[in-house]
């Protein structure tokens, strides 16, 4: 009995002290929330320091020339690209290349991978198999297509690899305003044939 009483007076005694505990905290924290935003904006005004890699320090040369890698570097205008391509000289110096924008599919396809531009270059060394008459070719640069996004783009490619180009300008058709109505009429021109 008496450790029940003694029980229950320490636990009123410790709610009651727990109670100021609790609002000291809360005042003491107020303070230091408003505190906590003066040192927040004073710590974000200080500049950090910057780090620096141990490799700048262990091994300054080898630093230095992987800095020296990730610069640009600078190429003169005129660059002769052919001799480190591969391509024989015959395939390049008087090869003539045709610049052009291919035509609409005469299918349902639509128009819609026509525009781009393409090279073509010119054919040569053609003869007919005796086996079954089928064309063949010693060019390997006969059959290949290169693809650009415009123009500029290709005859860019043609300077550089150094081939003689012409442009082809595209042939588009406009097509011809016509009603519903002219698909019946009598005009021999708009009739449509029903056999």
């Amino acid at each position: 009995m008496g450790s029940r009483i003694l029980l229950r007076q320490c636990v009123k005694e410790l709610r009651n002290n727990n109670k100021q505990w609790i609002e000291r905290a809360i005042a003491t924290n107020a303070q230091c929330n408003t505190n906590k935003l003066v040192d927040i904006n004073k710590a974000l005004e200080v500049p950090e320091a910057e780090q620096e890699s141990t490799e700048k320090f262990l091994n300054p040369m080898e630093f230095d020339r992987q800095q020296q890698l990730k610069k640009y570097i600078a190429v003169s205008s005129q660059e002769n690209i052919p001799i480190v391509t591969g391509i024989p000289e015959e395939h390049i110096k008087t090869r003539r290349v045709r610049i052009y924008q291919p035509p609409k599919n005469a299918m349902q396809s639509g128009t819609n991978n026509i525009h781009n531009w393409q090279i073509d270059y010119d054919t040569r060394e053609r003869w007919e198999n005796p086996l079954m008459g089928w064309t063949s070719s010693g060019d390997p640069l006969s059959n290949l297509k290169v693809e650009f996004a415009t123009k500029e783009e290709a005859i860019a490619h043609c300077i550089k690899m150094q081939y003689e180009y012409e442009i082809q300008k595209p042939n588009r058709s406009q097509p011809k305003p016509r009603s519903y109505g002219e698909n019946f009429s009598w005009n021999k021109r708009t009739r449509v044939s029903t056999k």
